[in-house]
């Protein structure tokens, strides 16, 4: 009797145990939400500040990186609560398979070009880079795109003893079958090619990218994630990088960290036009949603994101960083164009990544 007595106070004391367990890791411990983002917001997510943030609301946030387009095309978003990409075509079309209600823009950055002051010169010489009047530098895409086509290289650029190399004139992307911010660049120059329209037509697309496919295909191997060609730059310099689109926020969010990665002679452009990358979230569960509206309306976690170059609804945190660190920054673009909708930039990219396959580019009809 007594052991029987014993075994069961065991098995009770046991099942205490788990429900004690149970009950402090609901009550005690933040709740954890998982996502899948663009790589350039990692650094943010990373910081121990925007951790304690979320914790001062009892979250913890994880979070697994991807391209854009493989967000919305590639990745099984059944293990995550939310999705995260860098534009607001992947972000619409995660929106409608996954039908979800509502998401959040809680931050956005230009598209833009970091590059050095020799490079820049050497452009403005040639006629690509103009002063824009306001503290900072413009790039041509039509001039540029005139060079793609003419299969220019910089030992060729008038007067250029500042960067006599016989590689052509292009700038460095990621690649355009997975990324984001080549699919943005795909965006901005296709405006151009389509004679200064956003391509709205499935028969627009063909002459689009058939101009298009040398400024992607000619770079020969491009790396898939935003962060590496812009780490090449960092550290590599003009000499395997000169030029690469880039998220503004990732060269102000080095330029506001005052780590020494932006040296004296480093450069930042914006390209006429650009595309706004729209970083937007879409929350699958309460919980989400929940991060969603922090990162948008929370003051400390807006000034989080500005830290890390992001401009958000409430620009005073952006501009003052702007003016404490005297960065070339255009505080109000103009000159910003709309991206194709999703199915029109699928059909740019899926154009360009069949020549990737085929190795060739065809020849477009008309001039660039």
């Amino acid at each position: 009797m007594r052991r029987s007595i014993g075994i069961a106070l065991a098995l009770l004391l046991g099942a205490a145990v788990v429900v004690a367990v149970v009950l402090g890791n609901g009550a005690g411990g933040p709740t954890v939400v998982r996502g899948v983002i663009g790589s350039e917001k990692k650094p943010f997510f990373d910081d121990s500040r925007v951790r304690a943030a979320f914790e001062k609301h009892g979250l913890r946030v994880e979070v697994d990186t991807a391209g854009s387009r493989q967000i919305a095309t590639e990745v099984d978003l059944d293990g995550y609560a939310f999705a995260f990409p860098s534009s607001l075509p992947a972000a619409e079309k995660i929106k409608k398979d996954r039908g979800v209600a509502r998401v959040f823009s809680p931050f956005h950055s230009p598209m833009a070009v970091a590059t050095f002051k020799p490079i820049a010169d050497v452009l403005a010489g040639a006629g690509l880079v103009r002063d824009s009047g306001r503290g900072y530098q413009v790039l041509d895409i039509a001039k540029y795109l005139d060079l793609v086509a003419e299969g220019t290289r910089w030992d060729e650029l008038p007067g250029n003893t500042a960067y006599p190399a016989r590689k052509r004139v292009l700038l460095t992307t990621t690649d355009i079958r997975t990324s984001n911010s080549a699919a943005m660049y795909l965006a901005m120059t296709s405006y151009v090619a389509n004679g200064e329209d956003v391509v709205t037509t499935a028969a627009q697309v063909p002459r689009a990218a058939g101009k298009l496919a040398p400024v992607f295909l000619d770079q020969g191997y491009s790396q898939s994630s935003t962060e590496a060609p812009f780490e090449d730059y960092l550290v590599m310099g003009s000499g395997k990088t000169p030029m690469v689109v880039a998220y503004e926020a990732q060269y102000l969010s080095r330029l506001f960290s005052r780590d020494g990665s932006i040296t004296p002679e480093m450069r930042l452009l914006y390209p006429a036009p650009t595309v706004l990358s729209k970083h937007t979230l879409v929350p699958f569960t309460e919980q989400a949603n929940e991060v969603g509206r922090l990162l948008t309306e929370d003051p400390e976690l807006r000034a989080l994101a500005a830290r890390h170059g992001f401009r958000t609804a409430d620009p005073s945190a952006f501009t003052d960083l702007v003016s404490r660190h005297g960065a070339p920054v255009a505080r109000d673009l103009v000159d910003v164009v709309e991206p194709p909708t999703y199915d029109r930039l699928e059909q740019l990219i899926g154009t360009i990544e069949r020549l990737y396959a085929g190795g060739a580019v065809p020849q477009a009809e008309g001039g660039s």
